[in-house]
């Protein structure tokens, strides 16, 4: 599933996004109506629409790939500076995702090499942590995890917990994916409504 295939259409998917004309809705911005130019959302508006495309969606890339920043928060910012909500979204579920995917990848090889080793004794403490972490991981499985996480944790730290408890990195991977879609849409919606109660 996600295997060399799975990313070289994806890269081509981005390529022809990436290309598509200055009119179309990945390189518009919101409508925001009536914002004040001088204020410091309508400055900040400004000086993005002023950047192009290309550095408006690496900017929210890097935004959203930060722990405790994510889509959600990733795509908020986005909308109030004037990106278009379903760029805004997109964007930063990418940028979430791209982060989720080398933290994963990471620890499914951390997990392998660990487990191939004796155990070692481990400090109560720590062992304390990682039981009350494994039963609520026990009862609310991956799907509630992965999308009740963030109310807690970044998924940067959740999605490797997971693995770490031999959870399938595909099904980490894939509800990660829904989490931060929903997650991103939730709070692009949110920006977009502030804008309109702004403007």
């Amino acid at each position: 599933m996600w295997g060399f295939g799975y990313y070289a259409k994806m890269g081509t998917m981005l390529e022809t996004l990436l290309h598509l004309p200055d009119t179309s809705i990945l390189a518009s911005t919101v409508d925001t109506g009536m914002i004040d130019e001088d204020s410091w959302i309508g400055r900040l508006q400004g000086w993005v629409e002023g950047l192009p495309p290309t550095l408006q969606w690496l900017g929210i890339i890097l935004i959203s790939s930060i722990p405790f920043i994510e889509s959600y928060t990733g795509a908020l910012i986005a909308v109030v500076a004037g990106i278009h909500p379903v760029v805004a979204v997109f964007v930063a579920s990418l940028g979430n995702m791209l982060s989720l995917i080398l933290v994963v990848y990471i620890a499914h090889g951390v997990r392998s090499s660990v487990t191939k080793r004796t155990d070692k004794p481990v400090d109560e403490k720590q062992q304390a942590r990682r039981e009350k972490i494994k039963r609520i991981f026990d009862k609310f499985g991956v799907p509630g995890v992965s999308l009740l996480g963030p109310f807690a944790l970044p998924s940067q730290i959740t999605a490797p917990i997971m693995v770490s408890f031999g959870a399938s990195r595909n099904a980490v991977m894939v509800w990660m994916l829904i989490s931060v879609i929903v997650w991103g849409i939730g709070f692009g919606l949110l920006g977009w409504g502030l804008l309109q109660l702004l403007s």
